[in-house]
C-alpha cells in the first residue's frame, strides 16, 4: 500500500494525468446519416470507454469539405493547440481516416498527423480495422485508406459534374449566384411549379428541379434601361452604375452598383432566354479555369426573354470592340504620347484618356504602374515610400502579434493564437485584437501639430492596437489601444495627445502587453468561460488615464 503512493522515477504527474485524457475530432461535409456528427461521437465514445479514456475536448467541423485544411476551423484549432503545447490530452480520437480528411495529396494528411505525433499526441481511428501503432501493416493500410479517401472525392466529383451538365442541358438552373432581375423557381418531377426559393434556401427532394424565372416588372425595366444606355447612348459601365446609385436604385445585393455588376448584366444570356453552363470550372478546389467552347452546356429559349436578341448582340459587339490586343511596346508608346500631351501621369489621367489602356492593364503587364512609368523615364512626384515599405510593416505587425500571444499564453486558462492570414490575435476563440500602422501626416507649417491617421477596416470587432510612426514614418513612436468601432468614415485620426476615440497610450511593447492584460482581466477575458459579448469590451470611462 505504501508503494502505491510513491511516484516512480521518470514519471511526471502531469504526464500521468494526461494519459487517460483524449480529444475527439468530428467532421461532416454533408448530412449523410452514416457520417453524422452524432454517429461519429457515439462510435468514438464506445472506443474511449473500452480503453478507459475520458474525452475532455471536442473539435468539430460541420458542413466542411475534407479536401483541404482551409475552411476547417475545428482541425485548425486542434493543430494550433497541439503546436502551442496547450493540449491537455495525449490522444486524438477520429472516426476513420476519411473524417481526418480527403486530402488530394496524401502527404498532407500524413503531415498533420505527424505534427500530433511529434508533440507526443497519438491519433487513433476508432472505426478502422487496424490499430494506428506505427507498425508496418498499419502504415501500409493507413496509406491505402488515405489514397482511397482521396480517390472517392475525385470519382464523386466526376459523377456530380456529369449529372449537373445533364441537368443544365434540360434547361434547369445549376448552382451559382443569380444576377439582377432573376429568381429561382422550384418545380416538381412533372415540372409543376412549387414556389420560389429565397436566398439560402435549397430544394428538399432530389426529384425536384430549379429553373430560372423573371423578377418584378420594375427590375426588368431597369435591365432594359441599362442595355439602352450602353448600346444606344454609348455610356460606359461606370457611368451607368453611377446614375443608378444617384437614383437610389437597389440591386440584388443591397449594395451600391459597380461597373463590374453592369458588365455581368450586359454579358448574361439569361436575359435573352438562354442558359449557359460550364464556361468555367474549379475541380476539387483547384484553380478556376476557362473551359473551351465545345465544353459549354447550352439550353436556349428556356427563360422568358427580357432583352431583344438583336440588342443583346449589339451590346456584345461593343464589348468585344472595346478590347484591343496590343504589344507591351505599343502600350508604352501610347503612354509616352499621353505624357507629352498632359505633362504628368496619374491613374485618373490614364483611365480618362482615349486609345490608351487602363491603368489596371499596365499593372497587369508590368507589375505596377510605377514600373511602367519608370520604363518611359517618368518619375512620379508622389511619395511612394509607404508602398515600398508595406511588406516591412506587415512583418512588423506579425512579429508584434506573435510576441503578445506568447506573453498572453503564459496566463492560466488562456488560449491565444494568431490568424496566419492577417495580423489579428484570437483570444479564447472569441475576442479579437487587431493591429494597424498609423502614418504621421506631413505638417503644413510650423504652427500645425502632428497628426496620424489609419484606414478603417470592415468587420473589425474587439480591440485595435495602433502603431504610431515617427515624423519620417520609419520607426514606431508609441502604441494606442482602443475599441474597434463600426466604420462611418474611411479614416481614423489621432492627435499628438493620443486620447482620441477613448484610446490608451503605451510607450513600449512591454507597456502595451501590461495594459492589454489589465483590461482583459477586467472583463474576464483571461478566465476561460467567462467572456463578455464579442465586441463589448469597455467604455471610455473605464480606460486608465496614462
Amino acid at each position: 500500500m505504501v508503494n502505491a503512493l510513491v511516484i516512480r522515477k521518470g514519471t511526471s504527474p502531469a504526464k500521468r494525468g494526461k494519459m487517460l485524457r483524449a480529444a475527439q475530432y468530428v467532421r461532416m461535409s454533408t448530412d449523410y446519416q452514416r457520417y453524422s456528427i452524432q454517429n461519429q461521437a457515439a462510435a468514438i465514445a464506445a472506443f474511449a470507454q473500452q480503453r478507459n479514456l475520458t474525452i475532455v475536448r471536442t473539435y468539430m467541423d460541420e458542413g466542411r469539405s475534407g479536401l483541404r485544411i482551409r475552411g476547417r476551423p475545428g482541425l485548425i484549432e486542434l493543430i494550433d493547440d497541439v503546436r502551442s503545447g496547450q493540449a491537455d490530452f495525449d490522444q486524438v480520437l477520429v472516426y476513420d481516416v476519411s473524417r481526418w480528411g480527403r486530402f488530394q495529396d496524401v502527404d498532407e494528411s500524413a503531415h498533420y498527423e505527424f505534427i500530433c505525433k511529434e508533440n507526443g499526441i497519438k491519433v487513433a481511428y476508432c472505426a478502422e480495422q487496424f490499430d494506428n501503432d506505427g507498425s508496418l501493416l498499419s502504415s501500409i493500410v493507413k496509406n491505402i485508406k488515405r489514397v482511397m479517401a482521396a480517390e472517392y472525392s475525385r470519382e464523386l466529383s466526376v459523377k456530380v459534374h456529369t449529372g449537373q451538365c445533364r441537368v443544365a442541358s434540360l434547361g434547369f438552373r445549376v448552382g451559382g449566384p443569380l444576377t439582377f432581375g432573376l429568381r429561382r423557381e422550384l418545380v416538381g418531377e412533372n415540372r409543376q411549379p412549387k414556389g420560389r426559393l429565397d436566398k439560402g434556401e435549397r430544394k428538399s427532394l432530389q426529384t425536384d428541379r430549379v429553373r430560372l424565372a423573371l423578377g418584378s416588372q420594375e427590375e426588368a425595366a431597369v435591365i432594359r434601361w441599362i442595355f439602352h444606355q450602353f448600346v444606344v447612348e454609348e455610356k460606359a459601365d461606370a457611368a451607368i452604375a453611377r446614375e443608378l446609385n444617384q437614383s437610389k436604385v437597389a440591386n440584388q445585393h443591397g449594395r451600391p452598383w459597380t461597373d463590374g455588376m453592369i458588365h455581368n448584366i450586359l454579358r448574361n444570356e439569361n436575359y435573352v432566354g438562354n442558359i449557359v453552363y460550364n464556361r468555367t470550372s474549379r475541380r476539387l478546389g483547384q484553380k478556376l479555369v476557362n473551359n473551351p467552347l465545345d465544353g459549354w452546356v447550352r439550353s436556349d429559349q428556356v427563360v422568358d426573354a427580357i432583352i431583344d436578341p438583336g440588342l443583346f448582340t449589339r451590346a456584345r459587339n461593343v464589348m468585344e470592340n472595346r478590347y484591343i490586343s496590343i504589344s507591351e511596346e505599343e502600350m508604352l508608346l501610347r503612354l509616352r504620347l499621353l505624357l507629352k500631351r498632359q505633362g504628368k501621369l496619374t491613374f485618373d489621367i490614364i483611365n480618362r484618356a482615349a486609345c490608351v489602356p487602363s491603368a489596371s492593364s499596365y499593372v497587369k503587364h508590368f507589375g505596377s504602374l510605377r514600373n511602367a512609368l519608370a520604363l518611359i523615364g517618368y518619375d512620379s512626384p508622389r511619395d511612394c515610400d509607404w508602398i515600398d515599405r508595406r511588406r516591412h510593416w506587415s512583418e512588423v505587425l506579425s512579429a508584434h502579434a506573435a510576441q503578445i500571444v506568447e506573453a498572453l499564453n503564459r496566463a492560466k486558462h488562456v488560449r491565444a493564437q494568431v490568424d496566419a492570414r492577417i495580423p489579428v490575435i484570437i483570444l479564447n476563440g472569441r475576442i479579437k485584437i487587431h493591429f494597424q500602422v498609423a502614418r504621421q501626416s506631413k505638417k503644413r507649417g510650423s504652427n500645425h501639430a502632428a497628426a496620424w491617421r489609419v484606414h478603417r477596416r470592415r468587420g473589425q470587432s474587439g480591440l485595435l492596437v495602433v502603431l504610431r510612426l515617427d515624423e519620417v514614418n520609419r520607426t514606431i513612436e508609441d502604441y494606442l489601444i482602443l475599441r474597434s468601432v463600426r466604420p462611418t468614415q474611411p479614416y481614423l485620426y489621432f492627435s499628438a495627445r493620443g486620447r482620441d476615440h477613448g484610446a490608451v497610450r503605451a510607450e513600449t511593447i512591454d507597456d502595451l502587453v501590461a495594459i492589454l492584460k489589465r483590461q482583459l482581466n477586467k472583463i474576464g477575458a483571461l478566465r476561460l468561460g467567462n467572456v463578455t459579448k464579442p465586441g463589448v469590451l469597455w467604455t471610455t470611462r473605464s480606460m486608465p488615464d496614462r
